[in-house]
């Protein structure tokens, strides 16, 4: 018999599993600004995935560099943005939409906060919980709408999402 305690094997929450396969999905992205995944799943199913890339048949970054784009806020700040990608939130959406796949009540798993344009179509969509591994630097907006529309969301931490800086 040996004196070495036999670990207790602990299964991940359904959350938990769905965030690694969300995690494991970024993998694919072609965008190294930000190597984002999504999951959307209901009733403990995975329904459909997606990742950052560009539109099909189009340079991805990953081959010929970041397309940015400076964007002015309401406070007068400034963020820049990559645009030569579609966000992994709206692949995942387009890949339900080609299946013929409903998202109404679904849940969807995201790298962080979606931007305002992945709120709308998530809202539109009928997805019921959001749940983020980090907050989007500009994503108050996004927070705002799915408080009012209804759609809960929660974060695994609450840190904010950290860029590299790309020229």
């Amino acid at each position: 018999m040996s004196d070495k305690k036999e670990e207790h094997y602990i299964r991940p929450t359904w959350d938990e599993y769905f965030m690694e396969v969300m995690d494991a999905i970024s993998k694919r992205a072609t965008c190294g600004r930000g190597r984002s995944g999504c999951v959307i799943a209901k009733d403990n199913q995975l329904l459909v995935t997606g990742y950052v890339g560009s539109p099909v048949g189009l340079p991805h970054c990953d081959e010929v560099g970041h397309q940015m784009k400076k964007v002015i806020h309401e406070d007068g700040s400034i963020t820049e943005h990559c645009v030569r990608t579609v966000h992994a939130e709206q692949n995942a959406i387009c890949q339900a939409a080609k299946a013929g796949v409903s998202l109404n009540g679904a849940t969807l798993y995201c790298r962080m906060t979606p931007c305002r344009v992945c709120a709308m179509l998530i809202i539109n969509c009928g997805i019921k919980k959001v749940i983020c591994e980090r907050k989007y630097h500009a994503g108050t907006e996004s927070e705002e709408m799915f408080k009012t529309a209804g759609v809960a969301l929660e974060f695994f931490h609450h840190d904010v999402q950290q860029y590299e800086k790309h020229k």
